[in-house]
């Protein structure tokens, strides 16, 4: 399959600010990188004796519709390798759709062919289920069966469902803690999970922390490829995806700690192997994550961004804040909004998907809108007193194109938009205006921004060091710095926000506890402690 370049091209020279002239230099380093084209050459093996089981990396399912939802899994009997222990051909590869748990009722079932190019990863689109059910599922391959995984169905589209129930979680370093928060968040029962980004992290291991990461710095394709392998090996969180369908969109440290599109960190990167990296880690991770097919990298372009309903209870439009995006401004160090902040051209978006945002906006039918998204919108002044310092890296990077979303929102009447937010590692509950620094003015959204899953460390409440950053943004109605995720609770008349905490994620058996508590009425915007 050939990479379709001149697509390439204009994504990148326009929304990341590499020349066109560039173009050239990388192109046939893009081209180089195998497709996924979800064909491979040469014979396929039917009767695979695996040594080890090759299933390690578990199951996962996503992107539910209210007829279908993809199944995922990756054969790997040695995930710690580049191959992940796998032989150069293609496989047959089985699933089964049941009704019970112990899939003796089988409702689908049908046979995939995988292979080397994308690391033997099956993306399965199981369409014409019945809406708003549970399923079981599982795959085969070889003589080696995998675990049996829980997946849903949503509401017809037309429906009011009484109820969703969901989490949402972001910031899992490996190196800093443990993923304590999905063993209890598996105990409760949840309709789905939205996870925010930092899935994984690049970073070369260091001793002495938690855990090690494996290797070096991650800059190849094989290196992400065994990061994602890392991760997934932990039981807590492949248990967790087992559970219940996610929904996933990524933040920075998939690719590369603060990327702006095509602009690296460190300015003096090479453009070309830049993006080249770029198209690496934009592989693995769709071959890593239940994405459907419109997902299917090209090159260092991918598209995330897309509409997921939940009955005419809520529609989530999950967003990319970081494919798109400008350069940081102010040499993406803290500073006022000035000039170089409020710069109409400093996109998160980009210019398609801004259209498209406002567009499904537009069109929703849901008593909520969501945007799952990455960085935090709330305007959030770090410095005590007159002076004023903004985060360049979050929405007060790109302040003229974030107060006109929100009024854009204001002014078609938008009903009750609600942001999730991840990155910071730390838990936020703000009112959202058109601009936050006019107290005055109406409300028009609420934000909740969860904390990390381990980032950090085990993190800090700090009563004092709270009540200052609320004194001078009084917009903000909680923050904290625990470790944890955020469970949610919607209905047509309520949102309920339940901040979780875990007190130690350092060692096992970390305890949790909800922390606080907020709810939103529908048609009221504004959070209020439940």
């Amino acid at each position: 399959m050939m990479l379709d370049l001149s697509r390439i091209r204009d994504a990148v020279s326009y929304e990341g600010g590499i020349s066109r002239r560039l173009f050239l230099a990388y192109g046939a380093a893009l081209a180089a990188i195998p497709a996924q084209s979800g064909k491979t050459e040469g014979r396929t093996l039917n009767r695979l004796a695996f040594a080890d089981n090759p299933f390690a990396l578990g199951v996962a399912s996503g992107e539910p519709t209210d007829s279908g939802v993809v199944l995922w899994t990756r054969l790997a009997p040695r995930p710690f390798e580049a191959n992940g222990g796998m032989p150069a051909e293609k496989l047959k590869l089985t699933w089964e759709v049941a009704d019970d748990e112990g899939m003796k009722k089988i409702v689908q079932t049908g046979d995939i062919t995988i292979g080397p190019d994308s690391a033997h990863a099956g993306h399965v689109e199981v369409n014409g289920l019945k809406p708003d059910r549970w399923y079981w599922y599982r795959f085969r391959s070889g003589d080696a069966d995998s675990p049996i995984g829980r997946t849903r169905t949503m509401p017809p589209r037309e429906s009011l469902p009484e109820k969703l129930r969901f989490a949402f979680a972001s910031c899992q370093h490996f190196e800093h803690g443990l993923f304590t928060s999905y063993e209890h968040m598996a105990k409760e029962d949840l309709d789905l999970v939205v996870h925010l980004g930092d899935y994984i992290y690049e970073g070369a291991g260091k001793d002495k922390l938690v855990r090690k990461h494996l290797g070096r710095k991650i800059t190849s394709l094989d290196d992400y490829r065994v990061r994602h392998a890392q991760y997934r090996s932990d039981p807590l969180l492949s248990g967790m995806h087992a559970r219940c369908p996610w929904v996933v969109t990524w933040d920075d440290h998939e690719f590369e700690n603060n990327y702006a599109a095509g602009v690296p960190q460190y300015k003096e990167t090479d453009p070309a192997a830049f993006l080249e990296q770029r198209a690496h880690a934009y592989q693995a991770y769709f071959e890593n994550m239940p994405l459907r097919k419109e997902s299917v990298p090209q090159g260092p372009n991918m598209k995330l961004y897309r509409t997921v309903p939940f009955g005419r209870l809520a529609e989530f439009q999950v967003l990319d804040t970081r494919q798109y995006r400008t350069d940081q401004p102010n040499g993406d160090k803290a500073a006022d909004l000035n000039a170089d902040a409020m710069n109409p051209n400093n996109t998160l978006l980009g210019g398609e998907q801004r259209r498209w945002l406002e567009k499904a906006l537009t069109a929703s039918a849901g008593t909520w809108n969501i945007l799952a998204q990455q960085v935090m919108m709330g305007m959030v002044d770090r410095a005590a007193g007159p002076e004023r310092r903004y985060s360049m890296d979050q929405w007060p990077g790109a302040a003229a194109e974030r107060i006109k979303l929100v009024q854009f929102m204001a002014d078609r009447k938008i009903a009750n938009p609600v942001v999730l937010t991840g990155d910071i590692h730390s838990n936020w509950v703000n009112d959202l205006r058109v601009d936050d620094r006019k107290l005055n003015t109406r409300i028009v959204a609420t934000e909740f921004v969860g904390t990390s899953i381990s980032s950090g460390g085990n993190g800090a409440d700090k009563a004092k060091t709270q009540d200052d950053m609320l004194k001078e943004n009084p917009f903000i109605r909680f923050h904290n710095r625990n470790r944890g995720y955020v469970s949610c609770t919607v209905s047509p008349k309520q949102w309920k926000s339940d901040y979780i905490v875990i007190d130690d994620v350092l060692k096992p058996g970390g305890k949790s506890s909800v922390r606080a508590s907020f709810v939103v009425e529908a048609g009221k915007p504004g959070a209020k402690p439940a």
